[in-house]
This record gives C-alpha cells, structure tokens and sequence, in this order.
C-alpha cells in the first residue's frame, strides 16, 4: 500500500496494490476510485485537497494499525 501527496496536483493518491488499472470512476465531485479486471478497488484518488484540509494538518499524517 502507497500513500502520495502531490502539492503540485493538489492531490492525495491511495495504492492499495501494484495491480494494473483498468477502469476509473469518479464516485463523488474529485473523489476517483481504479478498478482493476475483476471490479475490486485497487486506488482512491482525492483532487483539490486543498480544500478539503489545510497544508498544516498534511505535514502531519498519521498511520494507525489495530
């Protein structure tokens, strides 16, 4: 799993797998889910992520595992 922020594309990726994409949906307004052949989620774009969080709290994400 891979988590990427681009400041330059305002954007956060999440890649769950290195499974190749065949198919992209965009689920809600900036919010794009890959699929791969079988139809399982296998990435989560999220665009304008300015605007939806502040620079600030970006510097500091937190991974939690239970």
């Amino acid at each position: 799993m891979k988590l990427s922020i681009s400041k330059k594309d305002d954007a956060l990726y999440l890649k769950l797998d290195e499974t190749l994409i065949v198919e992209s949906e965009e689920v809600q307004p900036g919010i794009i889910f890959d699929y791969d052949d079988k139809g399982q989620v296998i990435g989560i774009e999220m665009l304008g992520l300015s605007n939806r969080i502040s620079m600030d709290e970006i510097k500091n994400v937190q991974l939690e595992t239970i």
